[in-house]
């Protein structure tokens, strides 16, 4: 209120559409996806966004009607518990979130590295 009350001029700001949010998630340099991606990367993990999750993840913010800065807070919401796990799995290759994991139907895909036969000695 303190702030709106000095500016002489006052205008409304229209919602942002899927595209718009799609490209909020993904675009800029620093963008929620890839600083997530990062931080899963400290932990030798791939994290991957399928193309109909980030669609789900833009369609949930609108519904939610927190627009842009919602994207955060339902990236967190859903990666949180993979987080949290992650270290103490071995083996763990790759995230893979798809269309199914925003909409609760299940977990995060868990891609595993084979682990490698030892060598039989001849």
């Amino acid at each position: 209120p303190e702030l709106v009350g000095r500016l002489p001029v006052q205008t409304a700001l229209g919602e942002l559409d899927e595209d718009a949010l799609i490209q909020i998630l993904t675009e800029p340099k620093n963008s929620v996806v890839k600083q997530f991606q990062e931080v899963f990367l400290m932990e030798g993990v791939k994290l991957t966004f399928k193309k109909q999750a980030l669609s789900a993840i833009a369609k949930l913010a609108i519904k939610r009607k927190t627009g842009a800065r919602g994207l955060r807070s339902i990236l967190e919401d859903l990666l949180l518990d993979t987080m949290f796990e992650l270290p103490s799995l071995d083996d763990v290759n790759e995230v893979v979130i798809d269309k199914a994991v925003v909409e609760r139907e299940k977990a995060p895909l868990m891609v595993y590295q084979l682990a490698e036969k030892p060598k039989k000695a001849s």
